[in-house]
């Protein structure tokens, strides 16, 4: 099954926890305390996070999760955006070597 990815910056993490999972109707799969959140629908992948690298608000990049993936691949879109593709275990792997104390499983 194909899920889209939208990871989008902030520098308010609790604000956007809560906006978020009102809009989505939804908790978050996974909350690091002041850096990260992920929402893993039926049919969406979101990632919020702190990043120094990217302005508040901004998108990060696009992607696909994708169950049948075997590796995580990413490529620039025509407009520059980066596309990521990959499948849930892939993201838990790079989750976790982020933030090691996560023990995020999918």
């Amino acid at each position: 099954m194909k899920k889209l990815h939208i990871a989008i910056s902030t520098d308010k993490i609790d604000e956007t926890v809560a906006d978020y999972s009102q809009r989505l109707n939804a908790e978050p799969s996974l909350v690091v305390p002041g850096e990260y959140a992920l929402w893993r629908t039926a049919t969406l992948n979101l990632s919020v996070r702190q990043d120094a690298n990217a302005d508040p608000g901004s998108l990060r990049h696009l992607g696909w999760e994708d169950s049948s993936s075997e590796q995580f691949t990413q490529d620039v879109d025509v407009n520059g955006i980066v596309w990521e593709l990959f499948n849930a275990d892939l993201q838990a792997k790079e989750i976790n070597e982020l933030w090691p104390d996560a023990g995020y499983q999918p």
